[in-house]
């Protein structure tokens, strides 16, 4: 039996984007999600579609704008077979219980699959470890999975069993409710110990693999402070009070800092750095280090640290031996 969501627009609520909009009162569904749901006819508002001259519309749109008082109905498929095939790839599980896992995502590693990358992702790891005991409010494609990562940052990952958990999970990352705090060596040095980015992001208008700087882009919120310096480089932290794509590696760049060894946003060419190989320097040095959060079933109150992986470590150690 289908799961129906119903939300209904406030004042504030008057000329958003309906999938925006959507996404942000449904947040344990993806904007990509609200899209699809939105073409497969499986959102509706009798309001809407009647229209304020009475003539009928046969769907609503992405772009449709919301109006105060609407009331839309979300009707959620059942979960289908997963294609995805679970695999033997270990994880580095750092918490579980019944309702939740908090794993070490290794550098490298695709969260969810896509095309070209279909296999060897931690989906693919999730099916083998826990089968069928993954929330599935996220879509096949998806299973467990409330927030990501990027492929090249390692780090802490909470992935929900239950869809209790994962709607819990889904409405403090929406409050931004959740401690985030990632360590990351960027270029140059900072006049400051610490300040804030306070800048949207949106797809970079040339280029829609990229984000970029937008105005029209979603409010996008980066904490740093400085923990070390090293001349042309400087190891921060970063806390996220909003979660964008690319969030950290975007707005460090907008300011001047972009992450060493990013292949997006950095220098095209790597620096030299006595003692450092190329392989340490792939992908950029960031990781999602602290992970905090109240258990969305117990109430009790968790939160964790992990290691620096090797990588980032060796080019620590490389720039305070030379500085």
């Amino acid at each position: 039996m289908d799961e129906v969501i119903r939300v209904r627009a406030e004042a504030a609520d008057e000329g958003a984007r309906l999938d925006k909009f959507l996404a942000e009162a449904a947040p344990e569904l993806s904007r990509s999600r609200i899209q699809k749901l939105l073409d497969e006819g499986r959102i509706t508002s009798a309001a809407v579609l009647a229209g304020a001259s009475g003539k009928n519309r046969t769907e609503l749109k992405a772009r449709d704008k919301v109006h105060a008082g609407d009331l839309y109905v979300i009707s959620l498929p059942e979960p289908q077979a997963l294609e995805v095939q679970a695999e033997d790839i270990p994880l580095d599980i750092v918490y579980e219980d019944e309702d939740l896992v908090v794993l070490n995502k290794p550098k490298g590693m695709v969260v969810h699959p896509a095309p070209g990358n279909e296999s060897g992702t931690l989906v693919n790891a999730l099916l083998y470890h826990f089968g069928d005991s993954l929330s599935g409010i996220n879509g096949v494609q998806r299973p467990g999975i409330v927030h990501r990562i990027d492929k090249d940052t390692a780090g802490l990952l909470v992935v929900c069993k239950t869809d209790r958990a994962h709607r819990g999970m889904a409405e403090m990352l929406a409050v931004h409710d959740i401690e985030r705090a990632y360590h990351a060596i960027v270029y140059g040095n900072f006049q400051q110990d610490e300040g804030t980015v306070d800048a949207p992001i949106g797809r970079d208008p040339r280029d829609r693999k990229r984000m970029a700087i937008c105005e029209d882009g979603r409010r996008a919120v980066t904490h740093y402070r400085v923990i070390e310096r090293f001349g042309n480089f400087t190891y921060i932290e970063a806390r996220l009070e909003t979660g964008r794509t690319h969030q950290i590696r975007v707005h460090m760049r907008s300011i001047g800092h972009p992450l060493l060894g990013d292949p997006v946003y950095g220098p095209k060419e790597l620096p030299r750095i006595p003692g450092i190989k190329a392989a340490d320097l792939d992908g950029q040095m960031l990781v999602a280090k602290v992970l905090g959060f109240v258990h969305p079933i117990t109430g009790e109150e968790m939160r964790f640290e992990t290691d620096l992986p090797d990588s980032f470590q060796r080019v620590l150690d490389a720039l305070r031996k030379g500085r």
